[in-house]
Parts: C-alpha cells; structure tokens; sequence
C-alpha cells in the first residue's frame, strides 16, 4: 500500500526584498518526505537550510510553488489556521529549550494541550506518558533550573511530542550540549524515530547529521545533495563513550 508523504514541495521559492535587493532564499525546492524518516538537513550559513525549516514548520509563506502537510496545501492557507496547524499537527524542538524556568517538567510538556482547550486530567496524562517516552517521569516536578541541559531538551522533545504531531521540526537541537549529552539526545530521537515519529532536524555537525537515514544538503537556496544512509546508532556510540569514560574519584575509591 503506497502512502501519501507526510511532506511533498513542489517548485518552493522563498524571496525576501524588492527591486535590486531581492535574496532568494530558495530557488525551486522539490522534495518529499515519507512517515517515518528521520532527515538531517544540512549547509553553509546562507544556504537555505533554515529557510526551508521555517516553512516546513509553517512559521513562513513561499513566494511561490506548493507544499503539502499530509496531503493538504498549506502554503495559501489562513493564519489562523496556520496556527492551529503549528499547535496540533507539528512539533518543534529548539537549541534554546524555550522552557519556562519556574514551571515544573509536567507543566512545561502540558502547556501545548492547555492552548489547544484539552482537559486537565486527560493533558495532565498525555504529558506524564510523553515524560516517560524520554525517560524523565521521575522529574516531573523539577524545575528547568533543577536539570541538566540534556535534562531540559529532553523534557522540550516530550513537549514537542505530546500532541502526537505528523511532523517534528529540531532546529540545532545539541547546539548547547557538550558531545555526550549530544549523543544522549539523538539516541531519544532516534528511539521515537524507530516509534514511527517523523524527524526533520537542521544541524551543521556532520557528527550529529550521521545519526539520520536521510541527509540533504543545502548551498544556494536548492538542495544539492540528497543521500540515504544507514545511520549511525547514538544508544551504541553512547555505551562506548561511558566504556571509556573515567572517573578518576572513582578510579582511587577503587584502588584504595
């Protein structure tokens, strides 16, 4: 049974200015996207590549040509439905977490099901399962402040999860992480990708993008290279790092 994208473009152009100060962000952009794939997207600053996120995300228009969202053009459509569309069926992970900092994990992950009208007792249950699914239900009451950076992206995938969204958008989601926590990370998204979640993540690190099926690269407002792969496992790379990983407290607690 063929399946109908989650994304297809066809011919997408973004141009900003007028006259002799026109940038053309994209030039004439097709691509598709399945269920299921997890698609590193990658380039130069000025490529395009953040260009391209933001309509995916639904967060800009394209000058011209057409993008459909589970088979549904949304590049003509309302703002207002552009919202709801943002709120129901995406999901956005950030570099900065954007969490609210005095407000506990549960509340953070329910606050998209508080803006979409869903009872307390069903989000207050939809956000503990999406806490659970990254692994963090025990530090449902904590604050942002009380966790760690890996911690706090974590608690801002389960948020991007919680309305169960056709698409996850991750702009530079290690961008503020040191290597291991990076790669704490992308064994989570690469556990939800094998869940059935589809993932678009923007990265400049090429040892980030490996993690993914799918790599594009950007140059020039067009995609130049579009390779699929077999990723990387990050759950595998992360065991070897704490194989070789020392603690030299322990080390001497040991010896002695």
């Amino acid at each position: 049974m063929v399946t109908e994208p989650v994304v297809s473009l066809a011919g997408i152009a973004r141009t900003y200015g007028r006259g002799d100060n026109v940038v053309h962000a994209l030039r004439g952009v097709d691509l598709e996207i399945a269920e299921g794939e997890m698609v590193a997207v990658m380039g130069p600053s000025g490529s395009g590549k953040s260009t391209l996120m933001n309509i995916l995300g639904c967060l800009d228009r394209p000058s011209a040509g057409r993008y459909l969202l589970d088979g549904q053009d949304v590049a003509g459509v309302s703002k207002r439905d552009l919202s709801a569309i943002r709120l129901r069926r995406l999901g956005f992970i950030f570099q900065s977490f954007h969490l609210l900092p005095r407000t506990s994990a549960l509340e953070n992950v329910e606050l998209p099901l508080v803006y979409a009208g869903v009872p307390k007792q069903e989000r207050r249950a939809r956000a503990m399962a999406a806490l659970n699914r990254v692994g963090l239900e025990d530090r449902q009451h904590h604050t942002s402040a009380e966790l760690s950076g890996g911690q706090q992206q974590r608690v801002a995938i389960a948020r991007a999860l919680v309305q169960r969204p056709r698409l996850v958008l991750a702009d530079e989601p290690t961008g503020n992480l040191d290597s291991r926590t990076s790669l704490e990370v992308m064994a989570t998204l690469q556990t939800l990708n094998r869940d059935g979640a589809t993932l678009v993540i923007v990265t400049h690190e090429s040892d980030i993008a490996k993690y993914a099926s799918r790599v594009l690269v950007c140059r020039d407002g067009r995609i130049r290279k579009d390779e699929r792969r077999t990723p990387q496992d990050a759950a595998a790379d992360l065991a070897v790092w704490h194989d070789e990983e020392q603690d030299p407290a322990e080390e001497e607690e040991r010896i002695t």
